[in-house]
C-alpha cells in the first residue's frame, strides 16, 4: 500500500437501530472522520447507540461525491482511518460510497467493511420466490420511457430480480413490469422493513398494480420472480397468436397481451408481435 490508512463502510440499520452489528459502534467511535451520507440521521443514529465520536464528521451525498472524493483519499493516504456510513443500508449498494472505493483501491489504499442489514437480502428472504440466484438491479429510471427500456433488457432474465423504488412511483413501475413481464408474474413488494409498520405484499404484477394504486408509503423494495426456465414445447406462431387473443378477449390491451405471452412462452416481446402482425395481414390479404 501506497499509504496506512483505512477505508471502512458501515452498514447501518435499515430500520430497527437494535439491528445495528456491535462492530459499527466501536469504529464510529474510533474513526479519524466519518463520512455521512445525512449528518443529521447520523446523529440520531449514534445517540440511539449510546455512542460518543471523536472523529470530524463531514457530509457526502450524491450532490458532493465527486468534489469530496479526492479529499478524504487524500486524508487516507495521510493515514487517517474513514469511516463510511449511509442513511440505512451498506454504502455503496445504491448509496454513495462507489466512487470513494474505486478512488481508494486505485491508490492502493486498504479498503474493510463492517457488515450490517440488507433490504436487498431481507426482502429476498421474505418474497417467498426462489433465492438460490438473483440479481439486483437498483432504481429504475424515472422517465417512464426509460423505465419501460430497462425492463425490457431483462424481460428474459431466469434469476429472480430485486429493485428498489420510492413509494410516489411504485404504481407507474408495477404497471410497467406488468406491461414487460406480464400480469401474472409472481413478484413481493416489501415495504418499511424491520420497522413498526413492515408490510410484505405477494401475488401477481397485476394484482400488485392495482393494490398500489390506492397509495403505499415508506421504503420500497420489490422482488419479482425470473423468466420461466423454458417456454412450453410445440409454441409456433399460430399459438402464439391465439394465445394473445384469448388475452385481447378478457380484457387486457393488445401490448400487454404480447408482453405476458412472451414471457409465458420465454420469447422474445418482438418475436410474439411479429406474429400477431403477421397473422393480422394474412387475415387483411386473405383468399380474394
Amino acid at each position: 500500500m501506497t499509504g496506512t490508512g483505512t477505508l471502512v463502510l458501515a452498514g447501518t440499520p435499515i430500520g430497527d437501530t437494535a439491528d445495528a452489528p456491535p462492530r459499527l459502534a466501536a469504529e464510529l467511535e474510533r474513526a479519524d472522520v466519518i463520512a455521512a451520507e445525512d449528518t443529521r440521521r447520523l446523529r440520531r443514529l449514534t445517540q440511539a447507540l449510546g455512542v460518543h465520536t471523536t472523529g470530524r464528521t463531514v457530509s457526502y451525498f450524491e450532490g458532493n461525491e465527486s468534489a469530496r472524493t479526492p479529499e478524504l483519499v487524500e486524508e487516507l493516504a495521510q493515514g487517517a482511518r474513514v469511516l463510511l456510513v449511509t442513511d440505512a443500508g451498506m454504502p455503496s449498494v445504491s448509496d454513495p460510497g462507489y466512487r470513494l472505493v474505486a478512488a481508494a483501491v486505485e491508490r492502493g489504499l486498504r479498503v474493510t467493511a463492517v457488515p450490517g442489514p440488507s433490504a436487498v437480502l431481507t426482502a429476498l428472504a421474505l418474497s417467498g420466490l426462489p433465492v438460490d440466484r438473483f440479481c439486483f438491479e437498483g432504481f429504475l429510471p424515472r422517465k417512464a420511457g426509460e423505465r419501460l427500456g430497462r425492463l425490457r433488457e431483462v424481460a428474459g432474465e431466469r434469476r429472480t430480480l430485486v429493485y428498489f423504488e420510492a413509494p410516489h412511483r411504485l404504481t407507474a413501475t408495477l404497471e410497467a413490469m406488468t406491461e414487460v413481464f406480464g400480469a401474472e408474474r409472481r413478484a413481493a413488494v416489501c415495504r418499511e422493513l424491520t420497522k413498526t409498520y413492515e408490510e410484505v405484499r405477494r401475488g401477481g404484477l397485476g394484482e400488485l398494480a392495482v393494490w398500489a394504486a390506492e397509495g403505499v408509503r415508506g421504503e420500497i423494495t420489490i422482488v419479482v420472480e425470473g423468466a420461466p426456465e423454458a417456454g412450453p414445447a410445440g409454441l409456433d406462431d399460430a399459438e402464439l397468436v391465439r394465445r394473445v387473443r384469448d388475452r385481447e378477449e378478457a380484457g387486457e390491451r393488445r401490448k400487454e397481451a404480447i408482453a405476458a405471452v412472451a414471457a409465458e412462452a420465454g420469447l422474445p416481446k418482438r418475436q410474439v408481435f411479429d406474429a400477431v402482425v403477421a397473422a393480422k395481414n394474412a387475415e387483411r390479404n386473405g383468399p380474394k
